[in-house]
């Protein structure tokens, strides 16, 4: 087959829902207009970072493109006159910033092409439409059937995925829906085991997949052909969107806000996980469940996109996920995704954040008993339940599945420990995301309460309390010091080594500072020649303070030179006979 025989030269494995944000740094004024200088981020690593310079001509274009949404975006109002004064430069730049913060904070948004250009025009510079355009050609030169009646221009989230609406040529009234993606930072299989387990997708048979009609790949993207179904998906019936329309118009700002009857949360939410069940038995790695991906068939859920994990493509909730370090396998992901969907079947719009602190009223608290168990603080810290643990909850126990269809999906041994080792890789990768969010989190934190100011007036506290302390050792060590000089004054064996009054013991136990020494006294006559009396006239003199002060004085003046020479007669040397 000559279908994409040569891979797309120069490719990017990037993956698209590591979040992108974006701080305006500073302006400069040129000779009729302002360049903002932005410093966009990826992820968490401040390395992955890059400068753009952008105008307020080039917010003003994103955001006419972006207003397919229906949202309300902040961007500041356009001025003529004043718009080159210092303070309107300031005060436009901080509107520019919130600007910048609500389109990449916003789900939706932020994954967009149109955003993911704006900020990050090095890597998302292809036009992937184009690229899918001719990839398609090529494979229809050896599949002349297949005819391409319109393409169905961003009706999916994903900038390297692509939709074209399709017929066969002897079926005209046929519609089918074909769809092309880019290998994704997650393909682990070896290029053959992708090629066959990718043609072995149309053999998968289960009352709730959606099935395949017919599935080629080579070593750099796939091409799916299903079935196009004019009811939609899942999220199409909870958002009253038309399928065709793009992603942004039908699910950024619904008209009206209505979740399911609790019939069918009931009975679409155990269709869901008996699929998800099915597959995990077989060890199909799947971590792609979201409305988008559940196609309705009458009062019947079926499962789409099976083959975005052998591609590799990051999932829709990766960036919610990614922050929990308890959703470390795919058999999770699925079901903190389940989780996501049943808040949108029960309240027609997801959640503001995860984990959900308190949950709105339900049309049943078995709702929120399944809810909680998926979404709540609890929940994403201590880690998920099992699909079959979900499926012998109240909500979903009873529910009664008529179906005659048998399931089957044969998976050779060889493959099968292929898909092994290529769901361990991903959650891997998963695990090692998720230990340096949390490493990240942990010193943002940190340097955030050593930074506050709560925390700096306690160190204050504590440097002051230190300062106290140290001065106060140092008094006590001072004060200890010169009472043992004064101690040892008095005794025999310690030589006086300068005059001072005797300090009386303390009786109160309290250390305080000594008083200064008295003058000293006028020098006194010089000692007597030494006798034998001499201990017995020191110990009567060092009771009479003035006559210790004589006798300190005397010491203190003695000269050396004063004494007389004495003559000795060594007797010593041993005499010879």
């Amino acid at each position: 087959m000559a279908f994409m025989e040569k891979p797309p030269a120069g490719k990017v494995l990037l993956d698209d829902t590591v979040p992108l944000t974006a701080a305006i740094e500073a302006s400069q004024s040129l000779q009729s207009h302002t360049e903002y200088i932005i410093r966009v981020q990826r992820g968490i690593s401040v390395e992955n970072s890059w400068q753009i310079v952008r105008r307020y001509s080039d917010f003003d274009l994103l955001n006419n493109s972006l207003q397919i949404a229906g949202l309300s975006l902040p961007l500041p109002p356009k001025k003529l006159i004043g718009n080159m004064d210092r303070e309107f430069i300031a005060e436009r730049q901080k509107g520019l910033q919130n600007y910048l913060n609500v389109i990449t904070t916003n789900h939706i948004l932020s994954n967009c092409e149109l955003v993911k250009k704006f900020l990050d025009p090095n890597n998302y510079s292809a036009n992937y439409t184009e690229i899918a355009l001719q990839q398609v050609s090529m494979f229809f030169r050896s599949e002349p059937k297949w005819e391409v009646v319109e393409p169905l221009k961003d009706i999916g989230w994903r900038i390297r995925k692509k939709y074209f609406l399709m017929k066969i040529k002897n079926q005209p009234k046929e519609r089918l829906v074909l769809s092309w993606a880019d290998l994704g930072p997650d393909k682990y299989l070896s290029d053959k085991d992708f090629q066959c387990l990718i043609k072995l997708l149309p053999s998968c048979l289960h009352p709730y997949i959606y099935r395949v009609t017919f599935a080629t790949a080579n070593e750099s993207s796939a091409l799916l052909i299903r079935m196009f179904n004019e009811k939609g998906t899942l999220k199409d019936l909870i958002y009253k969107a038309k399928p065709k329309d793009p992603f942004l118009k039908k699910y950024c700002n619904p008209k009206k806000i209505q979740g399911l009857e609790l019939q069918q949360i009931k009975t679409y939410g155990r269709q869901i996980l008996e699929v998800l069940k099915f597959l995990h038995d077989k060890g199909f790695p799947y971590g792609h469940l979201h409305a988008s991906n559940v196609m309705l068939d009458g009062d019947t859920c079926r499962l789409l996109d099976l083959e975005n994990s052998l591609l590799g493509l990051p999932s829709f909730y990766r960036s919610y996920f990614s922050q929990f370090r308890k959703i470390n396998t795919l058999e999770s992901v699925d079901v903190h995704c389940f989780g996501h969907l049943l808040y949108e079947m029960t309240y027609g719009r997801p959640p503001d954040s995860v984990p959900v602190d308190s949950f709105p009223p339900a049309p049943s608290m078995a709702v929120v008993a399944v809810l909680e168990s998926t979404l709540s603080c609890e929940a994403c810290k201590n880690g998920m339940p099992t699909v079959s643990r979900l499926l012998q909850m109240p909500l979903f126990s009873d529910v009664l599945l008529t179906t005659s269809e048998k399931p089957q999906f044969k998976i050779p041994t060889k493959l099968k420990e292929a898909l092994r080792i290529a769901k361990e890789c991903i959650e891997k990768r998963l695990i090692e995301e998720q230990k340096q969010i949390h490493q990240h989190r942990r010193l943002t934190r940190a340097q955030s309460h050593h930074g506050s100011e709560e925390e700096r007036k306690k160190r204050k506290i504590l440097a002051r309390k230190k300062s106290k302390r140290s001065a106060l050792e140092n008094s006590e060590e001072h004060s200890a010091k010169y009472s043992n000089s004064n101690n040892s004054g008095s005794g025999a064996s310690s030589p006086l080594t300068s005059p001072s009054s005797p300090t009386p013991p303390s009786t109160s136990g309290i250390s305080a500072l000594p008083p200064p020494p008295p003058p000293l006294p006028p020098p006194a006559a010089p000692l007597p020649p030494a006798s034998t009396e001499a201990p017995a006239q020191l110990s009567s003199q060092a009771v009479n303070g003035v006559s210790r002060g004589a006798l300190l004085s005397s010491i203190q003046n003695f000269q050396k030179g004063t004494l007389r020479k004495a003559e000795t007669c060594d007797h010593s040397a041993p005499k010879i006979g």
